[in-house]
């Protein structure tokens, strides 16, 4: 069996409902699954400042937070951030740079690794984020995935990245809508299918 890790931060929930999405995809695709959240960084009173932030804060409470054991266990991982002035989130930068260990090891070569965002606008870093996730797994030797455009939902007309599902949230207006998460479905499955391969391949080889 495959063993997935979608490891992610969200503030408001926009990419907690893309991570959920992919979880169950790949869980559907036969993988075992780990749905990890990375710690809040941001000052209590910061998160109590913003009703949404704070309410999205409490309804996850339950999700356990990402640890380097999981991405030691995983085969694949995807990771989910919003954007930050065309960055990842420094709440999930942070837990990145916390790797060095697994790093110096060998341990992170050759997992599969795909990521996915949500910004506010539609032009507001999507691509320059997931970029920037990319630099990370090139130095762990790492296989990236991406959608491309090797299916039709890319084509969708909220969907179109191929470096990563992006949402656009329109300031917290809109979430997640039924293209979007099937675009995060078919990113998480691909994913899948190619860790899958590389697996079985490794172990024949």
């Amino acid at each position: 069996m495959t063993n997935v890790a979608i490891i992610y931060y969200s503030s408001t929930g926009h990419v907690h409902k893309l991570a959920e999405e992919a979880a169950s995809a790949a869980a559907k695709a036969g993988a075992e699954v780990r749905l990890r959240k990375v710690a809040e960084l941001a000052p209590a009173h910061v998160v109590a400042s913003k009703p949404e932030w704070a309410e999205h804060h409490e309804a996850t409470r339950e999700v356990p937070e990402a640890t380097l054991a999981d991405l030691e266990w995983a085969d694949a991982l995807l990771f989910g951030t919003p954007t930050r002035f065309g960055l990842p989130a420094a709440q999930l930068k942070q837990f990145i740079d916390t790797t060095g260990g697994l790093w110096f090891q060998g341990k992170l070569v050759n997992k599969v690794v795909s990521s996915f965002t949500s910004t506010s606008t539609l032009h507001g870093g999507q691509e320059s984020t997931l970029l920037a996730l990319n630099n990370t797994f090139y130095h762990w030797g790492a296989i990236i995935v991406p959608p491309g455009y090797a299916h039709e939902v890319q084509f969708a007309p909220t969907n179109g990245n191929p470096y990563g599902t992006s949402h656009v949230s329109h300031h917290h207006v809109g979430t997640p809508d039924q293209d979007n998460l099937a675009a995060i479905g078919y990113q998480a499955r691909r994913t899948v299918e190619i860790a899958t391969a590389l697996k079985a391949g490794l172990a024949a080889a």
